[in-house]
């Protein structure tokens, strides 16, 4: 986006109260494309065209009379006055939705509702249990649920800044780190899927270790997609290795096409999945000829269990405790019912 210079406000009211013409639609536009990072990915979150959020973010630049954006290579980047205008634009967005919320109620038109984040790429197993069973919950507790399909990030920034009450998502450190107001329960332990060339020795052994992995190009990702897990294991993976680095997947919700393209590499290179399945769970013996197998490429497990993440349900602690009753009552149903973890593959996350 070029930045435009906005002429100064002539007006004798320009720096008093509130720019003229400011409309909130201007700042759920702003937020939606500092969370994002692009205007591709904001203009899809919000529902609105491309150009049509370019021009709404031009306007805002001109009426507040500085650039809040620039454009750089690795993406949008906020200015020192685009960053003030992010906070007080959430702060602002919160208290409007808040105080609609409790007029609502307050007029006995709506029953109260949970914001719940499930993003894409989750193992169905994990996604289908939760979901259902929360919902099952929450009607019989006469509460509506609004169901979010966007990443988390390892902060669960989305529950903490109030854009949603609770998330379902990747914990890759203890509990007791995620910061405050937050509260978690776990669902069980999960790992990705390895997949590697059937020419590999590894293949033979049906396992590989992290230096062999770390060795290797390795598809996995991007990033926004699961970026508490995508940095978590880069970080186990550079110990092996300082230099290594993930490669973005060729084709986005295709593991199979990932695969059969990962097979043609010029050298030898793996395909590593988001959290699939059930920590050690691998199955045991298995003839060479029986290991999973798509084209040329072979699943392997990974020695040790070094690449992990913990499936949690996390809320903000400051909700109403009915609603967080249900929150935890579904995570103590989900925990007793266990997950499958053998389910067949989900598509690589994107």
């Amino acid at each position: 986006m070029k930045q435009v210079q906005a002429a100064p406000d002539q007006s004798p009211q320009a720096d008093t109260g509130a720019p003229q013409g400011l409309e909130l639609r201007h700042l759920r536009y702003f937020v939606a494309l500092a969370d994002e990072g692009s205007f591709t990915h904001a203009a899809e979150r919000i529902f609105v065209a491309q150009p049509t959020l370019s021009q709404q973010i031009r306007r805002l630049e001109e009426i507040i009379g500085t650039p809040l954006l620039q454009r750089r290579r690795e993406g949008l980047r906020l200015t020192k006055a685009g960053t003030v205008l992010l906070d007080a634009s959430r702060n602002v967005l919160t208290l409007v939705d808040q105080g609609v919320s409790r007029t609502r109620q307050a007029a006995r038109l709506g029953r109260q509702h949970l914001r719940v984040v499930v993003p894409p790429g989750l193992p169905e197993c994990l996604a289908v249990t939760t979901t259902s069973l929360l919902r099952s919950i929450a009607e019989a507790a006469n509460v509506d649920v609004t169901w979010l399909e966007r990443p988390l990030d390892a902060e669960f920034s989305l529950i903490r800044q109030r854009q949603a009450d609770a998330g379902l998502g990747w914990l890759t450190t203890g509990p007791g780190a995620l910061p405050a107001p937050l509260d978690a329960m776990s669902l069980g332990e999960f790992e990705p899927e390895v997949w590697i060339p059937g020419t590999h020795l590894a293949a033979r052994r049906r396992t590989i270790s992290l230096g062999e992995l770390a060795s290797m190009d390795v598809i996995h990702g991007p990033r926004r997609a699961e970026p508490g897990t995508y940095d978590a294991w880069t970080e186990v993976l550079r110990a092996v290795n300082p230099r290594f680095e993930f490669t973005d997947p060729p084709f986005r919700h295709s593991l199979p096409m990932s695969l059969a393209f990962t097979a043609t590499s010029d050298r030898a290179a793996a395909v590593l999945t988001s959290p699939t399945v059930s920590a050690g769970t691998w199955p045991g013996p298995i003839r060479p000829q029986q290991l999973p197998r798509v084209g040329d490429m072979v699943r392997v497990s990974l020695e040790g269990q070094p690449l992990t993440a913990t499936a949690t349900l996390v809320w903000s602690g400051d909700l109403p405790r009915p609603l967080q009753q249900i929150l935890f009552d579904t995570a103590d149903g989900v925990t007793a019912e266990g997950p499958e973890g053998s389910a067949a593959s989900v598509p690589m996350s994107a």
